[in-house]
């Protein structure tokens, strides 16, 4: 047997050593910085992601990784050894494109084996490697057809098998679902999974796509303007965002902007520009805000509950009229216009066959908890 999975070459025991790392990295592209000192470390054998909106830096910072961009200050290292002057075709990494970059006039088995034959590998070798490799991404039976033969899914399983075949230490994936439909999407992401599982190979994402990420990934960056707004697994990023734009960016948000009428204890009492009194009890990294006037307020859609009458006791509850109901399914879009004239989305399951009528009055209530506020 010619080819070793990476989860049998590391004892699941050994220390969480770091693949990847980039150590204050920017990347300048006639005169426009495209990267601002990007400071990240990739453990081994983790799903990582790095997630923004376009031109945020996140492709740049991927090819990077993969030598097909140098730095213009700082360091690139894989596996503790810096790869600044490593050539692309030198360095323990593969990459993946949303494009598939498949050669049209080569076999299946011929694309997966044009790697390792640019290598010299000897014969039996190949023929064996590409065999389990096909086989790892289920597509034995397509051995001798072409790419223009092959569907979307099908295509995007070549350029995986093409990649791994090589025994990559970093798998690097460029919006690699990107050209596939939402259905075929949705089907290759759990096969990405459990690939990424079975192999326990490092494996780094670009996606501009939220859902994909939070439900792929061990870890998540989130980048803007060529920085890292934050690093963390995907509930840290979902319910423990540090910045706005995090908390705009990874899902939906309502916003209410303010200032800090009083602090007691471990909560902060704001009144919004247009007139709301809402209490916050602020995460530990909020501390700061004690002395801020001016704020901004954030919550889910999903942390709001409604009632058709007035709960008792009740903190941060504010009435209203439903304006649009929308039905997506397995949940309920909900917009509610409050009498001091903000407007609210709430989302919540579907539990009920009958909706209720727009302009019935209700009350929208959330946690002190369920909310976070940044200084403006």
């Amino acid at each position: 047997m010619y080819q070793t999975s990476i989860k049998e070459q590391r004892s699941p025991d050994s220390p969480k050593e770091l693949d990847v790392e980039l150590r204050k990295v920017f990347k300048v592209f006639n005169g426009e910085t495209a990267v601002r000192g990007v400071d990240l470390s990739i453990r081994q054998g983790e799903f990582f992601s790095i997630l923004g909106p376009s031109g945020c830096g996140k492709t740049t910072t991927l090819r990077l990784m993969a030598g097909f961009e140098k730095p213009s200050a700082g360091e690139v290292l894989i596996q503790g050894e810096s790869m600044n002057h490593v050539p692309p075709h030198r360095r323990p990494v593969n990459t993946v494109f949303q494009s598939y970059a498949l050669f049209n006039h080569l076999t299946v088995n011929e694309n997966i084996a044009f790697g390792l034959r640019l290598k010299k590998r000897p014969n039996a070798e190949i023929e064996e490697r590409v065999k389990q490799t096909l086989k790892q991404v289920k597509m034995e039976a397509f051995a001798n057809r072409y790419p223009a033969q092959l569907s979307g899914g099908q295509q995007q399983r070549v350029a995986l098998a093409r990649a791994l075949v090589n025994l990559p230490t970093v798998l690097l994936l460029d919006e690699p679902l990107g050209a596939l439909d939402y259905k075929l999407r949705k089907e290759m992401q759990v096969e990405l999974s459990n690939l990424h599982r079975e192999l326990g190979l490092t494996f780094v994402m670009v996606t501009h796509d939220q859902e994909e990420a939070l439900s792929l990934s061990d870890r998540i960056a989130v980048m803007r303007g060529g920085k890292i707004e934050q690093v963390g697994t995907p509930s840290e990023i979902y319910d423990c965002p540090r910045t706005p734009f995090v908390a705009d960016f990874i899902g939906e948000t309502n916003v209410f902007e303010g200032r800090i009428e009083a602090t007691n204890g471990s909560t902060l009492h704001v009144l919004t520009n247009t007139g709301l009194k809402i209490i916050v009890q602020p995460k530990s990294q909020q501390d700061e805000l004690r002395n801020s006037q001016e704020i901004v307020v954030n919550v889910r859609p999903e942390k709001i509950r409604l009632s058709l009458s007035p709960p008792t006791g009740q903190v941060n509850c504010f009435e209203g009229r439903l304006k649009h109901i929308m039905y997506l399914g397995a949940s309920i879009q909900y917009v509610v216009e409050l009498l001091s004239g903000d407007y609210l989305s709430v989302k919540l399951p579907n539990t009920t066959n009958k909706l209720p009528d727009p302009n019935t009055p209700v009350y929208a209530r959330f946690a002190t908890t369920d909310c976070w506020a940044w200084q403006k």
